[in-house]
Formats: C-alpha cells, sequence, structure tokens
C-alpha cells in the first residue's frame, strides 16, 4: 500500500500557504481581476466593436487603481505587510497597469509594426521597474517601514494611457481614425499615440526621477 506521507504533507504545505494570505491580499488579487477583465473586454471589442465593450473594458482599469491603492492602506493599518504580499502586488500591477493598458491600446487600433514594438518596451519597463522597486524598497525606506519617494513613475500612472483611450473612443477616434493618424516608417506603420506608451514607460523606468511616495 502505498504511502500518504507525501500528499499529506502536500497538503500541509497548500493549507499554509492559504493560512499566509491576508485581507488586504484580496484586495490585491481584485486588482489583477480588474486588469484581466480589461484584457477580456479588449479582446471582446475587437471582435464586436461595440463601444460598450470598450469603455468597460476601460472603466476596469480605475477600479484596479482602488484595489491597488486600498491593498496597501490595508496591509499598514493591520500590519499585514509580507514578502508574500509585496510579490502578489507586483503580479498583480504587471497585468493591471502594463499587459491590459498595452491590450487596450492594440485593440484601439494600434496595431502597427512599430506600434507593437512600443507596446511590448512599455510592458517590459514596467515589468523592470517594480523588479527594480521590490529589490530597492528595503534602502529606500532608510531603514523605516514605507518607501519615502519612487525612482521612476509608479506603473499604475498607466491609468493615464487607458483615459486617453477610452476619450478617444468615445469621440469614435479609434480604429482606422485613431487620433494622429498613421505614419509609414520603413516597412511599417506606426500611429503618434503610441508614443504615450513610450514616453510612459521611460518615465518608470528613469533613476532620476525621484517622486516623495505619500
Amino acid at each position: 500500500m502505498p504511502s500518504t506521507a507525501p500528499v499529506a504533507a502536500m497538503t500541509r504545505k497548500h493549507f499554509s500557504m492559504i493560512r499566509g494570505f491576508h485581507l488586504a491580499d484580496l484586495f490585491t488579487l481584485g486588482n489583477a481581476a480588474c486588469g484581466v477583465g480589461v484584457v477580456f473586454l479588449a479582446m471582446a471589442y475587437v471582435g464586436s466593436q461595440s463601444l460598450a465593450h470598450f469603455l468597460w473594458a476601460a472603466a476596469l482599469a480605475p477600479a484596479a487603481f482602488i484595489f491597488d491603492v486600498f491593498d496597501g492602506r490595508i496591509a499598514r493599518w493591520r500590519q499585514t505587510q509580507s514578502a508574500l504580499g509585496r510579490e502578489l502586488d507586483s503580479l498583480a500591477d504587471v497585468i493591471s497597469f502594463g499587459v491590459a493598458p498595452a491590450a487596450l491600446g492594440f485593440a484601439a487600433g494600434l496595431d502597427g509594426g512599430w506600434d507593437c514594438v512600443i507596446l511590448v518596451y512599455f510592458v517590459c519597463c514596467g515589468v523592470s521597474r517594480l523588479a527594480r522597486y521590490n529589490v530597492t524598497a528595503e534602502s529606500l525606506s532608510g531603514g523605516g517601514d514605507k518607501v519615502k519617494y519612487f525612482e521612476g513613475t509608479p506603473i499604475p500612472t498607466s491609468v493615464v494611457l487607458v483615459g486617453v483611450l477610452a476619450w478617444a473612443a468615445w469621440q469614435g477616434r479609434v480604429g482606422d481614425a485613431v487620433w494622429g493618424g498613421q505614419w509609414m516608417v520603413g516597412p511599417w506603420a506606426l500611429h503618434p499615440l503610441t508614443l504615450l506608451f513610450a514616453l510612459s514607460g521611460t518615465l518608470m523606468i528613469s533613476k532620476t526621477l525621484r517622486i516623495p511616495k505619500l
């Protein structure tokens, strides 16, 4: 008869992980869920061209931001900050404020060759920004419990990009009528509106730009 010890050990490990979750982590998962919703609705918009799909996708971005704000406040209030919570927060932010805005930009018609390069650059900048923050948070806090300032703009600032896209969609300026039109640069198309993503990504990875954390 096979031993049940490995199964029991695995079960205990899983329950231990569940016990490691706190109320703040549920808000972090809410952030991630909103980000996934943006991606799904962006894909739905590509298929349906329904303005409602696009605007609902855009509306989930500020919802993700609200979850992101509250998870940190709740963690500090309940004194339940942990390495698990920090990693969850970074993973959720990559989805909601990195991949989701890029997916919505692509759905809005920023789908030329150079656009795709810039959108990938934007996401990679966000990932790099979060990784750098995680490994430098302790030194930036100056020995305290809270980081005093951000190096580069925080990734949730990409909500502004989503707002711009939502306004463009509301005005009917997406797809073939996207703001700024289209340029042919060499073999690929570039929509100037995508340059906002390039600017946002570059500001995120800046080491000279310091923003006080409130």
